[in-house]
């Protein structure tokens, strides 16, 4: 079940709150060319379509902090600069518009360099991530440990945030990814425990689809399931618009995010003779563009069944469901069958039901 959410301090980043109750936030990162700003916005604007509240650029060079105040000028969500090693570059970001920065305290300068972007960004009020993975961690850290423990992992990000606190400045959450599930949990469950910053949850280079998506809903579910994590990312070898749809749907199983579509289909076997997974995904993804635009709709159960043998029966637990046929779907409402579709009418006639329900 899940549990009570841990108490953290309360940031904005834009006009999105994180921690202090907040609803979680569902973040991604664009892996377009940062000089490229029609193709930075076309991600963003597919991200914020399929839900994302944050969405973070890379601003490696002083083009890219250029293009970036183009691309903030016209993004419908936050946008956090993303900088390393030059802290000119957080500077020109945050006079490009950012509504964030990620940083790391180590790799940007020398504590006068740090103390600069950190009172730019406190006289702006813009929040800084601290964020530490395993390739992040100082040397005597690692030689400390022997390795990028959870203990590191939290050490050296409580270190970088004593340097901002030390310019009196607390509009900061923070993140501690390591690459595999047990790393990531105990590192948060320890940071937990040590802070009430908002932590921003995420485990690094998850990898591809399949491996990264079962990687971070694993490690961030669990987290999340005990009241832990204010913000997340899951980060995939894919693209930004992946990320969303699998980050939001993790916050929605866990319960911590409104339910989209009720859409449920037949894994398929030798006997379907229709597209039975090409019907859900089409029915999936126009009901969660009816439900962004009309959020107070109903949200009928509808199934989506690949034969006659299992179709009807899971039919009657479902409000609104169809069985295939030889290129043709049984409808069926509120459990009984009402007409028989070809197969090219069957979405418009679900998406019908739907729009109208209950009838």
């Amino acid at each position: 079940m899940l549990r009570p959410r841990t108490e953290t301090r309360r940031i904005r980043i834009g006009s999105v709150d994180i921690g202090g109750g907040a609803p979680v936030s569902v973040q991604t990162m664009t892996n377009a060319h940062p000089h490229d700003a029609d193709a930075l916005l076309r991600q963003i604007n597919e991200a914020a379509e399929l839900g994302c509240d944050i969405v973070r650029l890379t601003v490696p060079d002083q083009t890219a902090a250029t293009v970036f105040k183009q691309v903030r000028e016209q993004s419908p969500v936050p946008l956090v600069a993303d900088v390393h090693f030059d802290y000119r570059l957080a500077l020109a970001a945050l006079e490009a518009g950012a509504d964030g920065l990620r940083i790391n305290p180590g790799n940007i300068g020398g504590g006068g360099r740090v103390r600069i972007v950190v009172n730019a960004a406190k006289v702006r009020n813009i929040p800084i991530r601290i964020g530490v993975n395993g390739g992040s961690l100082e040397k005597d850290i690692l030689a400390k440990y022997g390795t990028a423990t959870a203990e590191a992992l939290v050490e050296s990000a409580l270190r970088h945030v004593a340097v901002l606190e030390a310019e009196d400045y607390r509009e900061i959450k923070i993140s501690v990814k390591a690459s595999d599930v047990a790393r990531t949990r105990a590192a948060y469950r320890l940071l937990s425990e040590r802070t009430r910053y908002p932590l921003h949850l995420g485990v690094t280079e998850a990898g591809t689809f399949i491996p990264g998506t079962v990687r971070s809903c694993v490690a961030l579910g669990s987290l999340l399931l005990d009241g832990i994590g204010d913000t997340i990312r899951v980060s995939l070898t894919d693209t930004p618009a992946k990320e969303v749809r699998v980050g939001v749907e993790l916050l929605r199983s866990v319960g911590l995010r409104v339910p989209g579509a009720a859409v449920t289909a037949c894994p398929t076997c030798g006997r379907t003779r229709v597209d039975v997974a090409g019907l859900a995904s089409r029915v999936e993804e126009r009901l969660e563009r009816f439900y962004r635009e009309n959020p107070d709709a109903a949200r009928p159960h509808v199934a989506v069944m690949g034969c006659v043998v299992n179709g009807p029966g899971e039919a009657k637990g479902a409000d609104i469901a169809v069985a295939g046929g030889n290129g043709t779907y049984a409808l069926f409402v509120s459990g009984k069958q009402v007409r028989v579709l070809p197969e090219s009418e069957t979405l418009e006639a679900i998406l019908a039901l739907v729009t109208q329900w209950p009838a």
